[in-house]
């Protein structure tokens, strides 16, 4: 009897053959780079992986990742591998998308993707800017932006993911950083185990058309003061000594400082369960008075839409038996054409 040794996978088995077109320095190297080192460690075949794409510089990703993939038309991401996970459930698929591909054109698709709650991961890399098409403002620019499609500021108030997220009842919903790389695994990890849709935001740096838009968060002396890492049943501190805290002042957040008024008894412990409190820290973000929050917002568990799906199969045909297209084609009112 012969015995079949499967080799395990490593980063250069999800490595495709094809270069790397980006520009040098993005932040998208990182990205490509963690996924790679994830996914052989999550047990699957690479037949097993499914990359799916719109546009943007984000959604070159299927071309090098040495799985199955889409590279699909602008906005509709969402849609294909909600296709995809519905023909075959077994695939682990995964949307990569940017800030504009996934909340401009394709908002509306991937709305109803995160209130649907497929078992689907989504990777959205928000640079705040349009990369591919050379420097125009996005639904996550801040407001008062200036770039070549709005050379006196920007007039729009930009989309929040984690809260647009939260809007749909997004089941899972998580922030990254480029440069956390470490942070970043975790995250994926944590995308790829939970049952349902995963939505992870990724601070992603375009060093072309809008360098330094996270800089804060990522400087070596300021990202202390900048970032609120969340840890889930753990007080909410940061700050160099780690002496600042989020305080609950009725239902007011606010900022203290742990020392002779306030002690740690007194921080805001985070839940990653608990919608409101996930709420709040959303609203954290565009706001200079607080830290930036970094980590899982939010994780519950509720049923999929794709377990949902062939479960009600399932009941119809233990019900009614299996179908007569033929019968189907004639009932009802029919012609006969001479």
């Amino acid at each position: 009897m012969n015995t079949v040794v499967t080799k395990p996978l490593t980063r250069a088995d999800f490595a495709s053959d094809q270069a790397v077109r980006w520009c040098p320095g993005c932040g998208d190297y990182a990205i490509l780079a963690q996924t790679q080192k994830i996914f052989p460690e999550l047990g699957l075949k690479r037949e097993n992986f499914v990359v799916v794409s719109g546009i943007g510089c984000s959604s070159r990703f299927p071309y090098y990742m040495e799985t199955y993939g889409f590279h699909s038309i602008h906005g509709r991401a969402a849609a294909i591998a909600s296709g995809v996970k519905l023909a075959n459930p077994e695939l682990s698929v995964w949307v990569v998308t940017g800030d504009g591909d996934a909340l401009s054109i394709g908002g509306n698709h991937t709305v109803h993707l995160l209130r649907r709650n497929l078992d689907i991961n989504v990777v959205l890399f928000n640079n705040r800017i349009y990369g591919l098409t050379k420097g125009q403002y996005s639904p996550t620019s801040e407001k008062g932006k200036i770039t070549k499609s709005s050379p006196y500021g920007s007039l729009d108030n930009p989309f929040n993911p984690p809260s647009f997220a939260l809007g749909a009842h997004a089941t899972f919903i998580a922030r990254t950083i480029d440069r956390e790389t470490h942070h970043m695994q975790e995250m994926l990890r944590r995308s790829y185990r939970h049952k349902g849709t995963s939505f992870l935001e990724v601070y992603q740096n375009c060093l072309i058309f809008n360098d330094g838009a996270f800089a804060s968060l990522t400087n070596r002396d300021s990202k202390a003061d900048r970032v609120l890492w969340l840890e889930n049943g753990k007080p909410m501190v940061f700050g160099k000594e780690k002496n600042k805290g989020i305080h609950l002042n009725g239902n007011v957040p606010e900022i203290i400082e742990l020392g002779s008024q306030w002690s740690l008894d007194d921080v805001l412990v985070h839940d990653e369960t608990d919608f409101i409190l996930a709420s709040m820290l959303s609203n954290f973000t565009y706001q200079e008075d607080f830290p930036d929050p970094i980590g899982v917002f939010y994780a519950v568990n509720k049923p999929t839409y794709d377990d949902l799906m062939f479960q009600q199969i399932d009941e119809v045909l233990g019900r009614e038996g299996k179908g007569d297209l033929e019968a189907l084609l004639n009932a009802g009112e029919t012609w006969t054409v001479e």
